[in-house]
């Protein structure tokens, strides 16, 4: 099955299809790692993005369902060089390929990510379209240029409501902006009595909570798409001991009166 990615600057990749049917836009970016495919396909931090990996072979181990971040993928396309359709390790449960084509997402192999990559690095992330159908270049580029890129990614990939996972220890609120479940993991393996809550959750509603420390979790997209949650981290601060991780990070940075921008 062919598959194409076109880039908003007209480069166009053909290479071999995987995964889903069909067609599929957002930011393309790369992944350095040499292993840990699953742990960016599930990502929240990833939402919206289609995910190039530079190093060349991919699917090689499989998937399992420990190594999962999140709970289904929220990325949009998935980029590889080689994709190995049978897994060789004893952990693996199933394909990569049969992850992409459960939850819908698009994969293409056999393009040269060397050169996808070093163009991104040097121009910076920009817009692409993923598809496996049969359209004309024209076709994808006035779709590609009508397609916006999403700014309600912590929204989609927050937690709705608040839970709790208890521990005999200190008390964290973990701010979920998009947050992987390795972040959940490791505290709660420390014994952290842990309580998780969305995205908007006000200050005050924080304080009623009587934490010991707030976690700011990572999360997709761009700091200054979420002005509320640089307001409530402000709003806290000198309060409670906090740490941020990623985007949670940006935002501390924000709260406290630094600035941020986007690599290039």
């Amino acid at each position: 099955m062919q598959a194409r990615l076109l880039l908003e600057d007209g480069t166009l990749f053909t290479g071999l299809g995987f995964g889903a049917d069909g067609q599929s836009a957002g930011e393309v970016v790369f992944n350095t790692g040499i292993t840990g495919y699953q742990e960016v396909l599930s990502d929240p931090s990833y939402c919206g993005q289609i995910v190039t990996m530079t190093y060349p072979l991919i699917g090689n181990y499989g998937i399992t369902r420990n190594d999962f971040e999140s709970i289904s993928p929220f990325i949009h396309g998935f980029v590889v060089r080689r994709h190995e359709p049978v897994p060789s390790n004893w952990r693996a449960e199933y394909t990569l390929d049969r992850l992409l084509k459960e939850y819908g997402i698009i994969g293409i192999s056999e393009i040269d990510t060397r050169m996808l990559t070093r163009k991104l690095r040097h121009f910076g992330t920009m817009k692409g379209i993923l598809t496996t159908g049969s359209e004309r270049v024209e076709e994808l580029q006035e779709r590609l240029g009508l397609t916006p890129l999403m700014t309600d990614q912590v929204a989609r990939t927050s937690t709705k409501s608040i839970f709790s996972s208890p521990g005999e220890g200190e008390r964290i609120v973990l701010i979920d902006y998009g947050a992987k479940s390795g972040i959940l993991r490791e505290l709660t393996k420390r014994g952290c009595d842990v309580i998780v809550v969305p995205q908007d959750t006000t200050a005050d509603q924080i304080r009623r909570l009587k934490p010991d420390g707030i976690q700011l979790s990572n999360g997709p997209g761009d700091p200054k798409d979420v002005p509320h949650a640089a307001e409530t981290i402000k709003e806290l601060l000198g309060e409670y001991p906090m740490f941020g991780i990623c985007l949670g990070h940006q935002l501390f940075a924000l709260a406290c009166g630094a600035d941020t921008s986007k690599l290039t």
